[in-house]
């Protein structure tokens, strides 16, 4: 099992909202946080990715406290934490707020944004992509305030950027189907941006992202994604692994931040909450299919790691779900 791809499928990583952008120099405009987005566009979403595809030209952008980081043509530009930032020909510039350039012109055209001086051109695919904020806890909390990740080399990066820039045109020209398509080229563009940032990482480099790589702790968080409900301990990964209890723990723990025990036991909690928001299951299966062998057991450990019992859990995220439902939008 891919523990990568495992944890991106719980957190149901969404592309939501999408503009085609085209700036003249000099530019220079402020991006909102993603917490802005997801009180105008994405209510349901408890955390919000921001992606910056260049498709001609270059920019600058820099985060609040952080220094500015050069793109070109073919870069993905992503801020991990949805964090409000600047983008430009030159930062130097006030910045324009970006939000009253978008101009939608139909409910299922691709908003677009024309800003800048009249000279050289740079054009860009924006998107924001939902996340569950689990998603945010045990990956995108590993990874930079603001990744510049090339994506030139290799068919597939070159077939994802060429597919999205496609789509866009495709949705202009309102064709059935685009907003789709391009809502799942994004969420495959983003899980490679994440891939081409962990074969960079250096070697002295600790985190999740870096245990995937490494060859012990990897095939550690191999065997617990593809088997969670195992009644796993220290002794058993290690033998399967080829190490002995005390290096495997001590590895795990430096490079994922937390040891194997406890990290099975919060991925099981993060499959059972998934497994309960996702249909009707009875709290004893949804218990027995995540490795519990009672449900007291499951509740304890549920409310100690996410502070309340699996039943408060399920009743809160109702209640969330029919507060934004289409119905409860439309009033009475």
């Amino acid at each position: 099992m891919d523990a990568l791809s495992d944890v991106l499928r719980i957190v149901r990583l969404t592309g939501a909202v999408f503009m085609d952008a085209e700036f003249t120099e000099p530019w220079c405009i402020g991006e909102p946080s993603g917490v802005e987005v997801c009180i105008e566009h994405m209510p349901h979403a408890q955390h919000v990715v921001i992606y910056h595809l260049v498709a001609e030209g270059r920019c600058e952008v820099s985060l609040p406290g952080a220094d500015a980081l050069s793109a070109r043509a073919g870069d993905l530009i992503v801020i991990p934490g949805g964090e409000a930032h600047s983008l430009g020909s030159d930062l130097s510039r006030r910045p324009v707020p970006g939000g009253p350039l978008v101009v939608q012109r139909g409910p299922d055209d691709v908003p677009q944004v024309r800003h800048g001086g009249g000279g050289t051109v740079t054009r860009m695919v924006c998107g924001y992509l939902a996340c569950d904020s689990s998603l945010f806890d045990t990956v995108l909390a590993a990874l930079p305030r603001v990744m510049v990740v090339d994506m030139h080399e290799g068919p597939r990066a070159q077939w994802l950027t060429a597919s999205i820039q496609f789509s866009i045109a495709e949705s202009a020209a309102q064709r059935a189907g685009s907003a789709t398509v391009l809502a799942k080229l994004s969420e495959l563009l983003f899980v490679e941006a994440i891939r081409r940032h962990i074969e960079g990482l250096p070697p002295d480099q600790a985190g999740w992202l870096s245990g995937l790589r490494d060859r012990f702790v990897g095939k550690t968080l191999a065997l617990i994604h593809s088997k969670p409900a195992h009644p796993w301990t220290v002794d058993e990964l290690a033998g399967a692994v080829g190490l002995s209890r005390s290096a495997l723990a001590e590895r795990f723990g430096a490079l994922v931040g937390q040891p194997p025990m406890q990290y099975l036991t919060r991925w099981r909690l993060q499959l059972a909450a998934d497994l309960m928001r996702s249909g009707a299951r009875n709290l004893a299966s949804v218990a027995a299919d995540v490795g519990y062998e009672s449900e007291a057991a499951f509740s304890r450990a549920f409310k100690r790691e996410l502070g309340m019992t699996p039943a408060a859990w399920r009743r809160d995220r109702a209640a969330g779900a029919a507060a934004h439902s289409p119905q409860a939008d439309a009033g009475p």
